[in-house]
């Protein structure tokens, strides 16, 4: 698959150099959703001006290790981003407008739930400079967002993102099937009415059911059972056949999109591109080094406190495992990867980064398409994706 001309243009810096990407992690959530594994805390209260000093610090110090740019993308995460009050997030796009600079049409995107209080805020955040939103739907109806823990309703969901399409000039949002219970006449129904809203982005989850969080405690209790493996393939293939029909395929295994529309923050992330990671429990790649955060947001500010950055940990990578993670991350593409250009760029050979004969075995099986160095996994492969890496990817390749 070529690139699309806004990459080569976005990700490209005037002087030559790969633009990168920023991530910024607001940790605050006004619930814990009972399947959310991300870095997500409730507090009674947040003190918006220590927050924004912090992230700025923060963000001083990631320039100072990393000043290349200019930033191709922002990406605000979370948590809920969008209980950010909007001053601060502008405060934290000019900042980094001034460190970095933004590349011309620079993509800045803010996760948001659908509440009536925070869908007030778009006018604003949009005037702060975002200019796209991911909104988190999660589902259609009101006994399925209780049972997800979510604490808007479909009326508040489908107003919500009205007034998104009225401010942003791209919006995506979230959809989690493969519910327990969920029959395929049910997602079926709900999808051709999601793909009626008129976005041209949408990210659809199936459910998992991550350790630590309430539902894993819920499975182990006998609360209730995740949905049988095959029962979910059914419900992966009518999500390929209905987004295909819509014009809006998978370009990743859970994202799909018009041509054009794609996430360029998270293609940032799946092409393996140097992106920085501030706030509480961010990650980051640049430099041939990774990057994490300190989880918790007391320590965060503790650290912040005594020495002017959230770090936890920055480590260099080796060039094994560097080539191991733009593997399985690339090969989440419905583009795909090409070995000799990974090779070449990690001073390794193609036979050391996949397993020829297990690939070839399973190209026969039609779940992989190899055109000349060219890698594939086909859409028969996709639902199957996690256990076919472990095939192909060398072992000793991934334990780096």
């Amino acid at each position: 698959m070529p690139l699309p001309s806004w990459w080569r243009s976005n990700f490209r810096s005037k002087a030559g150099g790969v633009a990168r990407a920023l991530y910024i992690h607001w940790p605050f959530c006004e619930k814990k959703c009972p399947y959310c594994d991300f870095n997500s805390h409730v507090r009674a209260t947040v003190d918006d001006d220590l927050w924004a000093a912090a992230l700025l610090a923060d963000m001083r110090f990631e320039h100072g290790e990393s000043p290349q740019g200019p930033l191709a993308s922002i990406f605000f995460g979370g948590g809920t981003p969008s209980l950010m009050p909007p001053a601060i997030v502008g405060s934290l796009i000019a900042e980094a407008d001034r460190l970095w600079g933004l590349a011309p049409d620079c993509e800045i995107t803010l996760e948001a739930n659908p509440s009536s209080v925070e869908a007030a805020r778009f006018a604003d955040i949009a005037a702060a400079g975002v200019n796209r939103v991911s909104l988190g739907l999660q589902a259609l109806n009101d006994e399925a967002l209780a049972r997800l823990g979510r604490l808007h309703n479909t009326r508040e969901a489908l107003a919500a993102l009205d007034t998104a399409q009225d401010h942003f000039g791209r919006v995506s949002f979230d959809l989690i099937y493969a519910r327990p219970d969920q029959t395929a006449a049910q997602w079926e129904a709900d999808l051709a009415r999601a793909l009626g809203f008129g976005t041209w982005h949408m990210s659809l989850y199936q459910l998992t059911i991550e350790p630590g969080t309430r539902y894993a405690t819920d499975v182990r209790r006998g609360v209730f059972a995740p949905m049988d493996d095959d029962e979910a393939a059914d419900l992966f293939a009518i999500t390929r056949e209905l987004t295909v029909a819509a014009g809006i395929p998978a370009y990743e295994i859970s994202n799909h999109a018009r041509a054009g529309e794609e996430s360029r923050h998270n293609l940032t992330y799946w092409r393996y591109g140097d992106y920085c990671g501030i706030g509480p429990g961010a990650h980051g790649r640049r430099g041939g080094s990774a990057t994490q955060r300190h989880r918790k947001p007391e320590n965060f500010l503790a650290a912040i406190d005594a020495r002017g950055d959230g770090l936890l940990e920055s480590r260099k990578l080796g060039l094994q495992e560097q080539a191991s993670e733009a593997l399985l991350m690339g090969l989440r593409l419905a583009e795909g990867v090409d070995l000799d250009t990974l090779a070449s760029r990690f001073r390794t050979t193609t036979a050391e980064l996949i397993d020829t004969d297990r690939a070839a075995f399973y190209e026969q099986l039609g779940m992989l398409e190899r055109t000349g160095s060219h890698l594939t996994v086909t859409p028969d492969g996709m639902p199957l994706l996690d256990g076919l890496l472990g095939e192909i990817v060398p072992a000793e390749l991934v334990a780096g």
